[in-house]
């Protein structure tokens, strides 16, 4: 064995090695952002439903509703498309930020549903989000084919969500209910996988990698966002 080779398989292994140390640690990052964004967003939901004031502010008003959902999609589109010229504590703030603004557009479930009704949905939506994440994470199976098909589905969903709006269809509003859930479910595994796909090609866990981890959260919260959502609309109890 010459000294060439013998550097080649050093340096080989220590790759390895860097890869498998930095591949949990990534993957811890990804479901502690995921899960301190879906803590900020409860707690910013319910204290902003129990301001009057707040419920004045943001409700009283479509403009001020319009202005906060283009803020959040700002973020979202601003986010992915700048990560990498994005300091870490920016995309980090960015991400609370969103947090904090789609807890107060949430609040007004706390009117509509019933508390009760409203944790047992939250129940029901941990236990499938984390079954299709353990799903995608040990799946052999490749979900590509899957996560375009769903994509597409997401589109047609959303043209199905704006029409409706001029409808005010209660069917068409169950259908689109139930074809949401259908869809964050798959979107779920397939995130998960791409994740995990993402983290084990690491070369470490750096700042560069870190970034991407949290886009990957935000991808996660999304999903169990928009799924609750579609859950708490078939299975909530109104006030």
């Amino acid at each position: 064995m010459d000294y060439q080779e013998l550097n080649y398989r050093s340096t080989s292994a220590a790759r390895e090695a860097a890869v498998s140390a930095a591949f949990p640690a990534l993957m811890r990052k990804v479901y502690v952002w995921m899960t301190l964004a879906l803590v900020i967003t409860g707690f910013t939901a319910y204290y902003v439903a129990t301001s009057e004031q707040l419920l004045t502010l943001i409700y009283s008003s479509r403009a001020t509703m319009w202005i906060l959902i283009g803020v959040e999609l700002a973020i979202v589109i601003g986010v992915s498309a700048a990560i990498n010229r994005l300091s870490l504590l920016t995309a980090t703030l960015l991400f609370v930020l969103y947090s904090i603004i789609n807890g107060a557009l949430l609040s007004s479930i706390f009117l509509i549903y019933t508390t009760a009704s409203i944790a047992t949905v939250f129940f029901i939506t941990a236990g499938t989000f984390g079954a299709m994440s353990l799903f995608g994470y040990t799946t052999k199976q490749d979900l590509t084919s899957m996560g375009k098909l769903l994509m597409m589905a997401l589109v047609g969903l959303i043209i199905a969500t704006v029409v409706n709006i001029f409808m005010k269809s209660s069917g068409m509003q169950m259908i689109i209910s139930y074809a949401g859930v259908l869809i964050f479910v798959g979107l779920t595994a397939y995130d998960t996988q791409k994740i995990k796909q993402m983290c084990l090609q690491a070369p470490d866990a750096g700042e560069t990698m870190q970034k991407y981890a949290l886009l990957g959260a935000l991808s996660l919260y999304l999903d169990f966002i928009n799924l609750f959502i579609y859950l708490l609309r078939i299975f909530g109890r109104r006030e």
